[in-house]
């Protein structure tokens, strides 16, 4: 059965299906169908349940002979082929005589690497998320049949006994099949990156690097990336007034230059204000969706400091709501790229200078502090290692992508800097989060080559190049051990970390070059 046969059944099970609606129009049935209610801005607020998250344990890919050699099993888990056909069945008996509203768009900015995506859902909001979140295509009845296919009936629960499952909720995605199926959490999160997923599978497989990062382009066409995991800062520093957004999460790296996979942004908004990320704030109005954002209910005013549903909190919209976004999102070759990490420690530098070897030895290691909600059971921030700074997203080996960026730094000879937007002067809980002013005044530095030419001092645990000044940010934060009390509290927590470094990077083994692991952390 073909993928287009697949969706037919879908729809002739459903009472009636909704192609390509308006933002209005998707408004309007959101609010009719009680899915959410209006904020004062505007914007669309919908609560997802007890899943205000990722759900990385119930996803899984299926597990057939034309992909098997090709998947990085391990982080990824298979799924049979069996189960995933009575899976399927077992949506469309849930799907029979219910409402289903389809859109049809672009995974891709660039029109010579883009995939053709074809969205099913149960809930109009839904429909209204992926609408915002993708490129939209001028005139969607000319399309044709859709490269991939996502089927979401978030009231669908699964059977772990009957379906092979870990819970109730799954992703599971098939890439022969050309299909998703997503089923039993209500979190639109799960959608945009099953298909960032799948973009992961297919471009580097044209030789086109996949990065979780973010991106912008200056007055003078000088393109920088911001990779990172979420919480560190991707979407907020790439919202700058000074430079164009080009998008907040998702590119692709060609032989032409850097695209935007999706077409809109989804930002976290916990303390979200307008004095420090105006263009967010200004760009949550009509025809965005709020995501378990609390509302004070005698205004219908966003409480963006509220953490009492989630520490999650969402906006999805259009790039194109923020000023000045470059549309279509296609831009060159990078001069900058940033490493964003939030380190819980309070021991990394608020900004290093890395070699290509200490690049890539960051870009495998992809550490960071996993920050609190964004996927179920984390509550405060923990240490972690996400292999490019995305790993649950990766379904090839993570050394297939370390090998492309590694290719298209030396080609392009890019600057690349570690920059920490964690905490300074003690760990979590007893230091502070580095002052958003100052990373800003970092990453400018950066861009701007202002740090081209000032002295650097390697540090001696971390093995890094430290700049001893940085326009805008006092000399003892660029050194944080300075900004502890205690200084051998620091130094004990600085190996402590180091050692987490070389024990991750282990498993590596033989696979990467020495002079890359000579470039790592020393414990």
């Amino acid at each position: 059965m073909n993928t287009a046969s697949r969706v037919s059944n879908v729809f002739n099970f459903a009472a009636k299906v909704y192609y390509n609606l308006s933002v209005p129009e998707l408004v309007e049935s959101s609010l009719a169908r009680g899915e959410g209610i209006l904020t004062d801005s505007g914007a669309l607020r919908v609560t997802t349940g007890k899943y205000t998250g990722r759900s990385p344990n119930d996803k899984f890919v299926v597990d057939v002979p034309a992909v098997h050699d090709k998947i990085a099993w391990g982080s990824n888990k298979p799924y049979e082929e069996s189960k995933f056909e009575r899976l399927y069945q077992r949506m469309l008996a849930y799907a029979q005589n219910r409402e289903l509203f389809v859109f049809d768009g672009f995974a891709g900015a660039d029109s010579k690497h883009r995939l053709t995506v074809r969205f099913v859902n149960e809930f109009a909001w839904q429909n209204l998320f992926v609408r915002q979140l993708f490129v939209r295509p001028d005139n969607p009845g000319n399309m044709g049949q859709p490269d991939f296919q996502v089927i979401c009936l978030p009231g669908f629960k699964a059977d772990p006994q009957i379906d092979g499952t870990n819970s109730e909720v799954f992703i599971v995605l098939h890439f022969e099949k050309r299909l998703v199926l997503i089923g039993g959490t209500h979190y639109a999160g799960e959608m945009k990156k099953s298909i960032f997923t799948v973009m992961n599978y297919i471009l580097p497989q044209k030789n086109i690097l996949s990065m979780h990062c973010s991106a912008n382009v200056g007055k003078q066409g000088d393109t920088a990336l911001f990779f990172g995991l979420s919480g560190t800062g991707k979407t907020t520093l790439s919202a700058d007034p000074a430079r164009r957004l080009i998008g907040d999460d998702e590119h692709g790296w060609s032989d032409e230059g850097i695209f935007n996979i999706e077409g809109g942004c989804y930002a976290k908004c916990i303390k979200l204000s307008h004095a420090t990320e105006p263009q967010i704030w200004e760009a949550i109005r009509f025809g965005a969706v709020l995501e378990n954002v609390v509302l004070r209910p005698d205004s219908r005013t966003p409480d963006y400091d509220s953490e009492a549903i989630t520490e999650n909190t969402r906006a999805a919209y259009p790039v194109d709501y923020i000023p000045g976004a470059l549309v279509p999102g296609v831009a060159g070759h990078p001069q900058t790229v940033v490493f964003l990490t939030a380190d819980a420690f309070g021991v990394l530098p608020p900004v290093a200078k890395l070699s290509k070897e200490q690049a890539m030895y960051h870009f495998l290691s992809g550490y960071t502090s996993k920050l609190a909600g964004t996927e179920r059971g984390v509550t405060e921030p923990e240490a972690t290692f996400s292999a490019c700074f995305g790993s649950p997203f990766l379904p090839l080996s993570p050394l297939v992508y370390a090998k492309l960026l590694g290719d298209k730094l030396e080609q392009h000879n890019t600057n690349v800097f570690l920059i920490n937007t964690g905490w300074s002067g003690g760990p979590y809980g007893i230091g502070k989060r580095m002052s958003l002013p100052y990373t800003r005044a970092i990453v400018t530095a950066a861009i701007e080559g202002k740090l081209d030419n000032v002295a650097f001092e390697l540090d001696p645990v971390f093995n890094v190049y430290v700049p001893n000044e940085c326009p805008g940010v006092p000399t003892e934060v660029l050194k944080p051990r300075n900004t502890w009390a205690d200084k051998e509290a620091y130094d004990k927590k600085a190996r402590e970390l180091a050692a987490l470094f070389v024990k991750n990077f282990a498993k590596f083994g033989a696979n990467v070059p020495q002079a890359i692991i000579n470039a790592g952390p020393k414990a």
